[in-house]
């Protein structure tokens, strides 16, 4: 019979794209991958909780671009298949993280050649492609931002502002493997960057409607459902203040609070819980312990 333990391990590996057993996280013994365990993106992306809400959070962010949220608009099947849209997101992020240099590269190519069909018009007449850098650019910062703030909040407050560059610099090398050109490759880099792009964004109808259908995505499970709703809620409280402001979002102190205690207390279970997940099993794959 499966235990509890196993339950949660199979629903979050629904979620985070190994449960699509395309690629082997643990082969070949020895291989680094892009990274390698020495590396800041291996604790920082190895860490569930904090990810998905960093996932919904750089989700939310990238969509105020209008040609970000087009080329997800007609090309993409999220609205039918959110779950297995946020899978095959985070296969690509968790195989060029702690994947096998093959794989990862693999992973790559195949991602630069779909966005090669993705293009279009955006809602505000605009002509735009998903393989245009500057686009590319804008939807890793909204990410790499989003992931970095949910491990600061959600795992290690005392990660150094060295570090914190270092992961800048890390993630970069995934951004122009794409394509993408003039990558933030610092904290203030990409603070700075963030200002520059506020005047290109929107909070329209369509933006509306992908935040309600990610608020209302379905669960694994009905047990995880009051989970996701946590995990989600906290995706749009690391929203910079700005862009909850654009989007209509508010918090209060007291809520702000109440979100962070739910989130810390389903983290510790799901660390109990997922014992095999993609950062363990590169660092066993290296011969390591985490």
């Amino acid at each position: 019979m499966e235990s509890l333990r196993e339950r949660i391990q199979r629903q979050v590996f629904r979620l985070n794209g190994l449960a699509l057993n395309e690629f082997d996280i643990s082969q070949p013994p020895g291989d680094p991958g892009l990274f390698g365990p020495d590396s800041v993106i291996w604790p920082v992306h190895g860490d569930f909780t904090a990810m998905l809400c960093g996932g919904v959070s750089a989700l939310l962010m990238q969509m105020l671009h209008p040609s970000a949220l087009a080329g997800v608009w007609d090309h993409s099947t999220f609205r039918q298949d959110m779950i297995g849209r946020l899978s095959r997101t985070s296969q690509f992020i968790a195989v060029t993280t702690f994947g096998n240099q093959a794989d990862a590269q693999t992973l790559i190519e195949r991602v630069k050649r779909i966005h090669l069909r993705v293009k279009g018009v955006d809602a505000y007449g605009n002509p735009y492609a998903a393989s245009d850098p500057a686009l590319l650019t804008w939807v890793h910062v909204a990410e790499t931002s989003r992931f970095l703030a949910a491990h600061l909040r959600y795992k290690n407050p005392a990660l150094s502002a060295q570090d914190q560059d270092r992961y800048y610099a890390e993630t970069a090398r995934v951004a122009e493997a794409l394509g993408a050109q003039a990558v933030p490759k610092s904290r203030q880099a990409v603070e700075e960057y963030l200002v520059m792009m506020q005047p290109q964004l929107r909070c329209d109808c369509r933006v509306r409607e992908v935040t309600q259908l990610l608020i209302n995505a379905p669960a694994p499970s009905w047990q995880a459902r009051p989970v996701m709703k946590t995990l989600i809620l906290a995706g749009i409280l690391l929203l910079p203040v700005w862009a909850q402001q654009q989007s209509g979002f508010h918090f209060s102190a007291l809520r702000c609070h109440s979100i962070d205690l739910r989130v810390a207390a389903i983290a510790k279970f799901l660390r109990w819980a997922v014992t095999n997940g993609t950062y363990p099993r590169a660092m066993r794959r290296m011969g390591r312990n985490i």
